[in-house]
Parts: C-alpha cells; structure tokens; sequence
C-alpha cells in the first residue's frame, strides 16, 4: 500500500479516475465528446513525458497492483509549459489559434489539480493520503502554500478539505462552474 510516483504504464488505470474527477473539465480538456474518446486521450496525456495531466505531475497509491488512487499537482508557476501540448492539441483540433483553458491556480501555490479514489476504495483514507502527499512535494519544492478547486456542490469534499486545513480564499469558474479556491499554509 504505498504512494509513489506515477509512471506510463499506469495510464489506463489513471485515466478513468481523473475522468471520474473532472467530468465535463476532461471533455474541455481533450476536446472530445464521447466518454470513451475522452478516457482515451486522458490515457494519452497520462502516458506522455509533459502537459498537465503527465504522470510526471502525478502520485498514485497502488494497493495489490491497482491504481487506487491517483493526485495530479504542480506549481502554478508552471502552467503555461504544462499547458502548452494540450492547448497546442486544442487550438489545432477547434481551428482557433487563441483558445484558453480557464486559470485555476495562483503563479505562488503549489496546485492539486485532480484527486480521485476508485470506488472500489473509498472510506479507506487514500485521498486524505494522496493530498498529505502532495503537501509534503509542496514543502521540498519550495512552496509556502498549497490550494485546489472544489466545486460549490460538493459538500463531501468540502468538508474533508476544511477538515484537512484549507481555506477558501476566492471563487473562481471552471468550464462555466463556480468552484471555491481553497488554499493552506504550509
């Protein structure tokens, strides 16, 4: 039961939790329409060596060779080169040389992108895990704090979210949904 870096071959298994995170964000993301499509280029975007959704940006804690759960972050100073393959992708695939992804984090904070935990293993702790993880990376990277998205109606992680010592400082839009911006000190 250990968290460690994510590597490609976890892609497949990856690529259906960040979908089952990010909905209609993984369907903006990869410009796709059908759910499978979109699985498919999350699959894609995993497995290669650079964009946001890399395994290089990813943990994954694995229980008995199963990707139980998986968190994407990165600095938000690094967005615009974690963000280039996908917009240049996007920008090719819409014939629209100015698309823009919404801004999500602050240039000062390290940024948990996605969190997921397969059903299979929820009420285990793994995203408790995944996310301590991620501010212990913050820490020896640097950075003061740490922040993520959560949409307004999900209670559930908002709770887990303030629990776990994050504030909402701002609310910010997201592929036209209002989430609060939540942030902790480190």
């Amino acid at each position: 039961m250990t968290i460690r870096q994510a590597v490609p071959e976890d892609a497949r298994q990856a690529a259906r939790l960040l979908y089952d995170a990010l909905h209609d964000v993984a369907h903006q993301l990869t410009g796709e329409e059908k759910e499978q499509d979109v699985v498919e280029m999350l699959e894609r975007y995993f497995a290669a060596d650079e964009g946001r959704l890399s395994h290089k940006q990813a943990l994954v804690k694995e229980i008995d060779g199963v990707v139980a759960g998986v968190v994407v972050a990165y600095g938000g100073d690094q967005i615009a080169e974690l963000d280039r393959p996908i917009l240049d992708r996007l920008r090719k695939l819409k014939n629209d040389p100015h698309f823009r992804l919404d801004k999500e984090s602050d240039e000062d904070e390290y940024y948990i992108d996605t969190l997921s935990v397969s059903p299979a293993f929820g009420g285990q702790g793994i995203g408790t895990k995944l996310i301590r993880a991620s501010e212990e990376q913050a820490s020896a990277l640097g950075y003061g704090k740490i922040a993520m998205a959560v949409v307004t109606d999900n209670a559930r992680a908002y709770s887990l979210y303030l629990h776990l010592g994050y504030e909402v400082d701002k609310e910010i839009t997201i592929n036209g949904h209002v989430y609060y911006h939540m942030v902790k000190r480190l």
